[in-house]
């Protein structure tokens, strides 16, 4: 089908749901069937902590906001939230790019990602860049927090914290739902969960598989260039008679999630983009990514009365992923001529086979650890005092494979290697973690004061490519420790029902890796001001920050095409100042009319610049002279969203507007080939409400089928996600 077919198909789909008839009930994420009793100590809003009322930016995606695109992609759920950046990559945000307040968004490693409260990241202090990334289809909402209220939350204290909440535990004794989706480029989708609440024990089950045969074709051979995922969950929960003098609540939260994708690093020549730019070069047609990740998470909760609560989460991540992919192309790597050879082999530059390394960068994760906190309420104060002890390690534990790339596209395996024999170590870290914080109110004003301590150990221990069987003791064994302490002061001041004012300070903080060869930590001051006005239909927030970094980290990945020598180094850029103002609007036009119009709107303005000439080789960075701009740093970011709703259906276009962005440190003109072109994306969403319980809908992402870069690795060129259409339906019980 043409993309213009499809596009006519989409409008009159569009048009069909709008006309559609009557007589049907309310939003379905309106629906308090399902509604749920969470365990507030693993989320960061609550009853508490109201997300109005917080001393620094904060923004809650909401059940009803999920269901309105039932994105599965995390990048595009978090497109609205003004001061958070995206860096799309596959096209499907199987591993996303996020920053916050420019730290940068390479693996969203240099901020805190969570699920329930627990950390997120597969090694997030010996290892930050994160190749797994929960499942954000099947969360509940989402919690964003930036400003010094982060705190509590860590390692990483100076962009922010997102905490995404999976499914919890129906209150009713049964409700759930089944959500099935077909679409473009063999897209499918199939979630649904069941669960209920007793007088005592609830439980919830759920499943969420979806998968894409992709939007790429591999030049000469065709082949899938999609992805299956797969995600489980099972929570059971026990809470104490309603008679017990302390009320108490234990919960076991059980997860499983696999993938298959065949996902590459092989970007295009800036020519062949031009020409072509969903194509692969037949040299790409082996690449592929294995994961598998288990979870086990245990919540317990005792309310000792309503002043004074303690809960305690022990926590257990395994993954293992391995993503076999061509690291060399005719003996050249794909960052010094392997992308071009790839080309030139495709056009028929080449009259003999060529040689294709594929690497398999096979590794193992771990991250275990126990965490309690305390909270009291006494008089005007609110109290809170939190540890952690966490272990976490990666072990690389790679080979090559060389495969002969034939005339005829095909490729066959020459030589085997030997597991061990291409990167061989061990990356581990070992942190307390304690924190404190107080809340006093004094009339209309609310202070926060609160400290942080960290105290980390990591090690890196290498046997080398040469000793596959690790025999004796390792050749490097290289231990480093070092702690921090981060104060943080905010404040808040009620001018009226309707207008807060706030303003904060803290102490910003990123651990050492043990690639990090000077174990120095990312430091920083971070500063914020601004006002929260909420009337009526309206909702307003504009923050204005300011970060003062005396060291900033770059971590070196594959995913920013780092030589494979350094990968997983971490390299030390000294001062850096981030500065810029986040806005976000929302209204509800003729909210009690027939229908009612809700638009929103976020901005982020940012300028972030190095303080200091160095020279590095973190590939990124370079050789940087002060006042060079940050990489994948847009200056200018917008969200606007406008829809149209009735009692029985609604329609919603949502556009996201991105401005230049440079791959390499520098300032003024930014060079043709170190410039990702901004961009203007839109997606609609379409629902009908057949009745209470059923609903059918229509997404369509990149509406207007914009063909724009999302990244530059190895100095070759990754296209977005052209159009693509999803048609689905959904039940509740």
């Amino acid at each position: 089908m043409s993309q213009s077919n499809t596009l006519r198909l989409s409008v009159l789909a569009s048009a069909l749901l709008m006309s559609m008839g009557a007589n049907a009930a309310e939003k379905a994420a309106q629906d308090a069937q399902v509604a749920t009793t969470n365990i507030e100590q693993i989320t960061i809003f609550g009853s508490r902590n109201p997300v109005n009322t917080v001393p620094g930016s904060a923004h809650v995606i909401s059940a009803a906001d999920i269901e309105q695109f039932k994105y599965t992609d995390i990048m595009r759920t978090l497109a609205s939230i003004p001061g958070v950046y995206i860096q799309e990559e596959d096209g499907y945000g199987l591993r996303p790019n996020l920053g916050m307040r420019g730290t940068g968004q390479n693996r969203s490693e240099k901020i805190t990602v969570m699920e329930d409260g627990v950390l997120a990241a597969p090694a997030p202090y010996a290892s930050p860049a994160a190749y797994y990334f929960p499942t954000s289809g099947r969360m509940q909402s989402v919690e964003i927090l930036k400003g010094s209220s982060t705190v509590k939350y860590g390692p990483r204290t100076t962009g922010g914290v997102i905490n995404m909440l999976s499914r919890q535990i129906p209150e009713t004794e049964l409700a759930g739902k089944v959500d099935v989706a077909a679409g473009q480029d063999g897209f499918g989708k199939v979630h649904a969960f069941a669960g209920g609440q007793g007088e005592r024990i609830g439980a919830v089950t759920e499943i969420y598989r979806y998968q894409a045969d992709g939007f790429r074709d591999i030049n000469g051979v065709g082949g899938d260039t999609g992805f299956v995922k797969n995600d489980a969950l099972a929570k059971v929960s026990i809470k104490t008679d309603k008679t017990a003098k302390y009320q108490q609540i234990v919960e076991l939260k059980l997860k499983y999630a696999d993938e298959v994708s065949n996902e590459t690093y092989m970007g295009l020549t800036d020519e062949d983009y031009e020409a072509t730019p969903f194509m692969r070069y037949s040299a790409s047609q082996k690449d592929q990514m294995t994961t598998e990740h288990k979870q086990v998470q245990l919540n317990h909760v005792i309310e000792f009365n309503d002043d004074l609560s303690l809960s305690t989460t022990a926590y257990y991540n395994d993954f293992h992923r391995n993503w076999y992919k061509a690291d060399k192309v005719d003996g050249s790597s794909l960052s010094s001529g392997g992308v071009q050879n790839a080309a030139d082999f495709d056009k028929g530059l080449a009259t003999a086979p060529i040689d294709v390394s594929v690497k398999a960068n096979n590794r193992s994760y771990l991250s275990q650890g126990l965490q309690t906190e305390l909270n009291y309420y006494v008089g005007n104060h609110e109290l809170a005092f939190g540890a952690r002890y966490h272990e976490d390690e990666m072990d690389r534990y790679q080979w090559a494979d060389i495969y002969q790339l034939d005339t005829n596209q095909v490729m066959s395996r020459t030589q085997s290697g030997i597991p061990g024999t291409d990167s061989n170590r061990i990356d581990s870290a070992d942190a307390w973690a304690l924190f404190v914080q107080d809340r006093l109110t004094i009339g209309d004003f609310a202070i926060t004061a609160g400290l942080r301590y960290e105290d980390v150990t990591t090690n890196r221990l290498d046997w080398g490519k040469a000793n596959p069987g690790r025999d004796g003791q390792p050749s490097k064994d290289v231990d480093n420790s070092f702690s921090a302490v981060m104060p943080s002061l905010s404040a808040t001041y009620q001018v009226n029902e309707a207008l807060i004012l706030l303003a904060g300070v803290q102490k910003g903080f990123s651990p050492a890796a043990p690639g990090n060869a000077d174990g120095k930590e990312e430091e920083s001051w971070n500063y914020e001001a601004g006002l929260r006005y909420n009337q009526g239909a309206l909702t307003s927030e504009v923050i204005a920050f300011y970060g003062d970094y005396s060291n900033m980290h770059g971590n070196c990945t594959a995913a920013q095409g780092c030589d494979d020598n350094n990968i997983d180094n971490q390299y030390n850029a000294g001062e850096v100042d981030v500065s810029g103002v986040e806005l976000s609007l929302g209204y509800e036009f003729n909210q009690k009319g027939e229908f009612t119009f809700p638009v929103k709107m976020a901005y982020t303005y940012t300028n972030a610049e190095f303080g200091s000439d160095f020279s590095s080789d973190f590939e990124s960075w370079g050789n940087v002279k002060k006042g060079d701009s940050l990489t994948y740093l847009p200056d200018n970011q917008l969200y606007v969203s406008a829809g149209i709703a009735a009692q029985s259906w609604q329609v919603t276009l949502a556009g996201r507007y991105t401005d230049d962005m440079r791959t390499k440190a520098g300032q003024g003109d930014i060079p043709a080939d170190q410039l990702i072109a901004s961009k203007t994306v839109f997606d609609l969403s379409a629902r009908y409400f057949i009745n209470d319980v059923s609903e059918v809908y229509l997404n369509v992402d990149n509406l207007f089928d914009e063909t724009y870069v999302t990244t530059r690795v190895h100095g070759s060129v990754f296209a977005g996600k052209p159009q693509s259409a999803t048609l689905g339906y959904s039940y509740k019980f």
